[in-house]
């Protein structure tokens, strides 16, 4: 049972949810300075992940801190609002998106803005999430490829989720979990199905209001993780499955990776 009030007291069950795309794009990177505009195949990573985003929602933002990137979101047609420079994560930047655009939807999905190949079938897989009124909050994982090389598991910068049978998260980690017992670590990924995350996010709109004022709990502060919070103060997380592997910019050698996949996908759909 979620901590807060009952979300769909006062919704019919037949009523269609409205949802909002929301992506967050700061300019300022330690990694990649200005990764928002930079030039991908002929346009900058925040129109191309702001197409992609609309291929599926009507209503999508850009939630920003920098003038120069509402201007370029504004200059290919798109929405943007200026959001505050303080905020400590995408989760919060969000939420001041959503009220400064007017509120009103009742459900907010957070966009990565540096997810150019963001795909049709995985914001639809979040979307299916709230099919379950018991969801406060749905996020994406990916089934981990038993013939992939443990190293690949084992890695700290790709969290690890543990599902339940109704596909509620019960666990987010840095580590390898679940342990396998009895079984040479090489063989853990054959040995049973392990699960990464995906970062993507979306809250009911009461949910995200209330997860923002939450302080950092023990477990967020030791592996890292925001998502861990909102496990701890007793929300639902509800689980997607995409099988869609896609690439993320951090970096400007991502970049080149990303201009390489474009140019082969448009090799093979001219």
């Amino acid at each position: 049972m979620s901590p807060h009030s009952n979300h769909d007291a006062a919704r019919g069950d037949d009523q269609a949810l409205s949802f909002i795309g929301i992506i967050p794009a700061r300019y300022a990177s330690t990694r990649f300075p200005g990764k928002p505009l930079a030039r991908l195949g002929g346009m900058t990573v925040i129109e191309r992940v702001y197409r992609q985003v609309s291929l599926v929602m009507d209503r999508v933002v850009v939630a920003t801190d920098d003038e120069r990137i509402r201007q370029a979101v504004e200059a290919f047609g798109g929405r943007a609002v200026m959001t505050s420079t303080e905020h400590r994560s995408g989760t919060d930047r969000c939420q001041e998106a959503y009220v400064t655009n007017g509120g009103g939807e009742d459900v907010i999905i957070n966009i990565q803005g540096d997810e150019p190949f963001v795909h049709p079938l995985q914001l639809k897989a979040i979307m299916r999430c709230f099919d379950n009124p018991a969801t406060d909050i749905a996020t994406l994982v990916r089934p981990f490829d038993a013939s992939r090389p443990y190293s690949e598991l084992e890695n700290p910068n790709t969290p690890k989720v543990v599902l339940d049978s109704q596909m509620h998260a019960r666990y987010f980690s840095r580590s390898v979990i679940p342990y396998v017992r009895g079984v040479e670590r090489e063989q853990w990924p054959s040995a049973t199905q392990f699960y990464t995350h995906v970062g993507m996010y979306a809250y009911r709109a009461a949910v995200l209001a209330e997860i923002t004022q939450l302080p950092q709990s023990p477990l967020e502060l030791a592996e890292s993780l925001e998502q861990l919070r909102w496990l701890e103060n007793g929300y639902t997380i509800t689980a997607g499955v995409t099988e869609v592997a896609t690439v993320g910019i951090d970096t400007p050698e991502d970049l080149v990776r990303a201009q390489a996949l474009l140019d082969e996908q448009e090799r093979k759909n001219p």
